[in-house]
């Protein structure tokens, strides 16, 4: 089947890290014998206003046309203002963009238009679909229903690209109900996959070292800039660690490859994850893949699949602290597995049955 993917966040060469789970989703319809083309859409800017924000890295001198683990991607530029205080500036350019699209495709067309965020990429994947007279899919990954539904000026137009999509997918069981009780009719859960590597799996481990003595590696694993990822409570739970004798350690990750993340998963101690939203996240389930405990905020679906001691319910840096030495202490030996429908199989089920029914 021929797919066209849509995303507002894609890999690009000048930052190899910037949206990599969209890529994971590329990769695993490829596998399924799918063969796909990729539509970045990048907002125009100036090297300085990258600073704005982490995954905006890289976006004012990335190249138009370039591969990405053998996939074409086109990536046109739009206008866009931060904050959206004129949405309709930004649809305008994003339904302009369609004609380059039609012309970089030439005569290949799609099956299939799978749309990853929705606003504003999703203008785009609706105009295509019109004009092509094929179904297509939105996926919600966080930030159009945790943001964007909270701004004024889009919240009314991702609602109207939600309800216009064939079927709308979302990545947890939170966001799924957030669509149903916005009135989206066509919804399902479709978790994102776990792309770890055969070369870093392993199971997660115990503790072996001195108790309160020894180096305590901590792992952050999210961009400290990032104010959703609550970085300084990972901070204070460290302090207050160090105060019981550990020697703490805190390792962050700023666009790395996936490579070096798996590697410093592999050697860390224990992650932490501290942010105030997220719909996974996947860097918990990446880590536990590695073979390192994690502790987490209840956030996102991590208490789906961590063993309660792991999950805090308040945002303390006290209860954090507790709970990364009960991780220690936990003999993971005795097995660990997520439930099924994080499995790679059950997710590729999910999407081969979703597009047979779409174009039926």
């Amino acid at each position: 089947m021929r797919i066209l993917v849509v995303s507002l966040l894609y890999p690009i060469p000048t930052n190899v890290a910037r949206g990599t789970f969209v890529s994971d989703n590329v990769e695993l319809l490829r596998s399924c014998g799918h063969e796909i083309k990729v539509v970045n859409p990048l907002p125009r800017m100036l090297k300085y206003q990258e600073t704005r924000r982490s995954t905006l890295t890289g976006v004012a001198k990335a190249p138009i046309h370039f591969e990405h683990g053998g996939v074409a991607v086109f990536a046109p530029r739009f206008w866009g203002l931060p904050g959206n205080p004129y949405p309709s500036i930004t649809l305008r350019s994003m339904r302009k963009l369609a004609k380059k699209t039609t012309t970089w495709l030439e005569d290949w067309r799609p099956e299939v238009i799978v749309c990853h965020t929705i606003w504003p990429v999703a203008e785009l994947a609706s105009r295509l679909a019109k004009q092509w007279k094929v179904p297509w899919l939105s996926v919600v990954h966080g930030h159009d229903f945790d943001v964007g539904l909270v701004n004024p000026n889009t919240n009314d137009q991702i609602l109207r690209l939600a309800k216009e999509s064939s079927q709308l997918i979302t990545v947890s069981p939170r966001l799924d109900d957030i669509a149903q009780s916005h009135g989206v009719q066509k919804h399902d859960v479709v978790r994102c996959p776990t792309a770890v590597e055969d070369e870093w799996l392993t199971a997660p481990k115990g503790w072996r070292g001195r108790w309160r003595k020894d180096k305590l590696d901590i792992l952050f694993p999210a961009d400290p800039r990032r104010p959703e990822k609550n970085h300084y409570l990972a901070l204070q739970a460290g302090e207050e660690l160090e105060t019981r004798g550990w020697v703490v350690g805190i390792t962050t990750l700023r666009q790395q490859p996936r490579s070096i993340v798996w590697d410093r998963m592999l050697v860390a101690d224990v992650t932490i994850i501290t942010s105030t939203r997220e719909s996974g996240p996947l860097v918990a389930r990446e880590s536990l893949a590695c073979g390192t405990p994690v502790v987490s905020v209840k956030v996102g679906d991590v208490a789906e699949y961590l063993p309660d001691f792991c999950v805090v319910e308040n945002y303390d840096a006290v209860e954090l602290a507790d709970a990364i030495e009960s991780s220690l202490q936990n003999d993971w030996q005795d097995g660990f597995s997520t439930p099924k429908h994080y499995s790679l199989d059950y997710i590729k089920n999910q999407w081969q049955s979703m597009l047979a029914n779409l174009v039926e």
